[in-house]
């Protein structure tokens, strides 16, 4: 994905799309830290890839709870067709889409929740963010932090 360099008052900036910085765990008033290689979460979001994933099973353990099969399906379809016309496609996209298109509860709830190689690899990925309010979101990010 591409973000244009803007001039903001005497300095210039980039505009992170909001869809990015969910699926980061993110909002306004938290940080991004500007490497080298690129920008990334900034080191308070630093969790071991063990503990990311076991947020973002929460996560998707809170939407399996809050929302039918039906509901996470149209966002996580809603997001894709978005995120594609706006250049942000990853391969885990096409293995998504295919979930949510399909009508099998068993497999969309295994990637989600799931603990095998493939769920973790999925979760990586999310394209049900949005659903959950960002106070929900927080709350789960504080608890994984503690």
């Amino acid at each position: 994905m591409k973000l244009a360099i803007r001039r903001i008052g005497n300095s210039f900036g980039v505009i992170v799309p909001k869809a990015a910085l969910e699926a980061w765990g993110l909002a306004e008033g938290d940080c991004l830290e500007l490497t080298d290689r690129g920008i990334r979460p900034g080191a308070s979001a630093g969790l071991s890839h063990e503990r990311l994933d076991q947020l973002k099973r929460s996560i998707a353990l809170a939407v399996v709870r809050d929302f039918t099969p039906r509901q996470i399906r149209a966002q996580i379809l809603a997001n894709l067709y978005r995120w594609k016309a706006q250049g942000m496609w990853v391969s885990a996209y096409d293995e998504w889409q295919t979930l949510a298109q399909q009508e099998d509860d068993g497999a969309l709830f295994a990637a989600m929740l799931g603990s095998d190689e493939n769920a973790v690899r999925l979760r990586q990925s999310m394209p049900f963010v949005g659903l959950l309010s960002q106070g929900e979101v927080r709350r789960l990010h504080e608890e994984a932090a503690a």
